[in-house]
């Protein structure tokens, strides 16, 4: 084995979306990073989807955007169709989500990464860890070469031990056309980790000059497009439309007859599938009352003639695809150009980690994505940023950064993850998170920007635009709450059109604001100033007025859980020796092994009767 002649300070394995984010946190926060990938020309690749964001998705890349992340600036230069979901709901639940050039959006993460100071790319197989004294300490690969690091990130994918399907055949893949990654998995089970079996698929990719798209319905993106990033106040690209087209009973007689051979149905496929994008032979089986599902050919990108069909994925063999495919209309010539498959991997149950996202087991050992279980790009960049910024912290020897379910959805989704654990494809909902009128995407900035700022990732001139932001939020509501229309300065027209009519006091200008169809270009007519403020700002007036009673009580929701979240449980905690804890609550505390009496609480089956007796011990331990 050779032994490289440069010592980093993090070492992350995997180049993926968590990959890229979390050695550019890394870097950027002032540690010497490596990179290790099997392909550099694969960095950030859309491997299924080529989309970014969508429902708690978008809010997630807000979030990596607030803290300092790149993803949001990456979609935004190589979006090409931009659109606001659920606008006709309340603000808690709109969510982002854009098309993206596939190659563009790849190219420029790789031109990022390649520029950014600190940070080395370099090609190889990680076969094993390096560890010294039972922590992390480096990695070795396939090519003989050891690199030593303070501290290592794993954002393996869908690579440990990948096995590509296609009807009843089978090969090892990482994904189609790259390679997979043999021997890691093995020594994490070695280690003791609990590894298990996922699976997920994709669809095949359809070629547009075969396809008849004056026979199917244009879905046209948004007129004024949302940046994802803070730092970005307009989309400048051109967008380009999505078609809608349906499935029918044809089409899905012919799934059917092919259900003999699917790796599926055939008992082949031994990994769990994500329940909440199932492929189109377990909907067609799932839901056979249905004559139809409805999907979205989704253009790759500007220069390509690729087509994606969103929710297609399938892993029946090849004839039937051809046949199924060429079943919907508008495609009956349709050529496939890239076959449909699914795909199993190992992932290590999440358990095993702390909220920091290093593992128990290992010290200087951190887990993002899916090797963590969780499905999704946006999830996956969101793990990889908190796991570079807690390796550089650790490194630098400051406490890690750690985002509670009332700070961020990235904070539900890793307490769900390292509390519960998971035995199936995780992916986030905004119905995860009980304080989502807290947690919109329209304020991921105000509640995460200083965290990134303070952990270094958020630059001085962007952090002096935030402050003067929410400083002139706070001066607005202040004056609209003191400032005041009276009868006679309405004057009776607008009072009767704003059914105020008999009004005798005066009444503020924040009380006007928290009507429901009230909006700041209504309270223009008597206070012309605040259309002079910026979109943004006016945003946040309304939400903030509208929603304020609500807000307020999902904040003292918030301050209740923060108390139990503060009382750590040490790691050597006996809790056969805690008298009054019943056998079931015990083997649950014993298997989990939780950092804190909130994560403790959250276990299914501890009981709030042993959340108290637990709460006892800790104190008699001498505990907060």
């Amino acid at each position: 084995m050779i032994v490289y002649d440069k010592k980093y300070d993090v070492i992350v394995v995997g180049a993926g979306h968590a990959g890229c984010e979390a050695a550019l946190a890394a870097a950027r926060i002032g540690c010497s990073t490596l990179l290790l990938t099997i392909n550099l020309d694969a960095i950030a690749l859309m491997s299924c989807n080529p989309a970014i964001g969508g429902l708690a998705k978008g809010h997630l890349v807000k979030e990596i955007d607030a803290l300092g992340g790149e993803m949001g600036r990456n979609i935004d230069a190589t979006g090409i169709q931009f659109r606001l979901l659920n606008t006709k709901k309340g603000p808690a639940v709109r969510a982002s989500r854009a098309q993206a050039d596939k190659q563009l959006y790849r190219l420029r993460m790789k031109n990022v990464m390649e520029r950014q100071d600190r940070l080395d790319l370099k090609q190889g197989e990680v076969t094993n860890l390096h560890l010294e004294e039972g922590h992390a300490a480096g990695v070795d690969t396939r090519g003989g070469v050891r690199f030593l690091g303070k501290t290592v990130v794993l954002t393996t994918g869908t690579f440990m031990r990948g096995l590509i399907h296609i009807g009843l055949v089978n090969y090892p893949g990482g994904r189609a056309g790259d390679l997979p990654s043999i021997g890691l998995s093995e020594r994490l089970m070695d280690y003791g980790f609990d590894v298990g079996r996922l699976k997920t698929g994709t669809p095949a990719r359809l070629d547009a000059r075969t396809i008849d798209f004056s026979r199917l319905e244009p879905q046209y993106g948004d007129e004024r497009p949302i940046p994802f990033s803070f730092d970005n106040d307009r989309i400048e690209q051109p967008q380009v439309p999505c078609h809608v087209a349906y499935t029918n009973p044809k089409g899905h007689d012919i799934i059917r007859s092919g259900l003999d051979r699917s790796p599926l149905y055939a008992g082949i496929i031994e990994g769990i599938g994500p329940r909440y994008c199932p492929s189109i032979e377990d909907k067609v089986v799932r839901f056979p009352e249905k004559d139809r599902h409805q999907t979205f050919l989704e253009p790759e990108g500007r220069e390509t003639v690729e087509v994606y069909p969103s929710g297609l994925s399938t892993s029946l063999p090849i004839d039937i695809q051809w046949a199924f495919y060429r079943s919907i209309e508008g495609l009956e010539r349709v050529e496939i150009m890239r076959p449909a498959y699914a795909i199993e991997y190992d992932y290590v149950n999440p358990i095993q980690l702390h909220a920091s996202l290093e593992t128990k087991l290992l010290g200087n050992l951190y887990h993002a994505g899916q090797i963590n279980g969780t499905s999704g790009y946006e999830e996956a960049a969101a793990q990889g940023l908190m796991a570079g910024i807690n390796a550089a912290l650790r490194v630098q020897g400051k406490e890690p950064l750690l985002l509670g379910r009332g700070d961020a959805y990235i904070g539900v989704m890793i307490d769900d993850l390292v509390t519960l654990g998971t035995r199936e494809p995780y992916r986030m909902f905004t119905s995860r998170a009980e304080y989502r009128l807290l947690l919109r995407e329209d304020n991921a900035d105000l509640r995460l920007r200083e965290q990134g700022h303070a952990v270094g990732l958020v630059p001085e001139e962007t952090y002096a635009r935030f402050v003067a932001k929410k400083e002139l939020i706070e001066t607005e509501l202040e004056r609209l709450g003191k400032e005041r229309v009276t009868p006679s300065a309405a004057g009776e027209e607008l009072l009767t059109e704003w059914g105020l009519l008999g009004m005798q006091n005066a009444i503020s200008y924040v009380q006007l604001l928290r009507r429901p169809d009230f909006t700041c270009q209504e309270l223009a007519r008597v206070y012309p100033r605040i259309m002079e403020l910026p979109e943004t700002v006016r945003e946040q007036l309304e939400i903030q007025i509208k929603y304020q009673g609500y807000i307020g009580r999902q904040l003292e929701q918030v301050a209740r859980a923060v108390k139990l979240e503060g009382a750590k449980i040490p790691v050597e905690m006996d809790y056969l020796a805690i008298p009054g804890l019943s056998t079931e609550v015990r083997e649950k505390l014993a298997r989990f092994r939780p950092d804190t009496l909130g994560q403790a609480s959250r276990i299914p089956g501890v009981t709030p009767a042993g959340i108290t007796i637990l709460s006892i011990a800790l104190k008699a331990r001498g505990g907060k």
